[in-house]
């Protein structure tokens, strides 16, 4: 398994830093160029629509959603 990478961004007009793997940071720049977003986009989107979870928590979540919608079909 990949360690964590930390990477700095700005969402929302603030600076933070999210550590994922690098897996899940491949994927998320995947995900963004299948919907013809930036990945910064992206992960605003996904910022402003979790509840409880930290954003870390809430990306790897997102990605999962999207591959288990994938393997579904849809």
């Amino acid at each position: 398994m990949s360690a964590e990478r930390k990477r700095s961004l700005t969402i929302a007009g603030h600076r933070t830093s999210v550590s994922l793997e690098e897996p899940f940071w491949d994927a998320l720049k995947d995900i963004a160029a299948a919907e013809g977003v930036a990945v910064a986009a992206l992960i605003a989107e996904i910022d402003s629509r979790r509840e409880t979870v930290n954003l870390s928590s809430a990306l790897r979540l997102h990605v999962l959603e999207h591959y288990k919608r994938q393997a579904e079909g849809g």
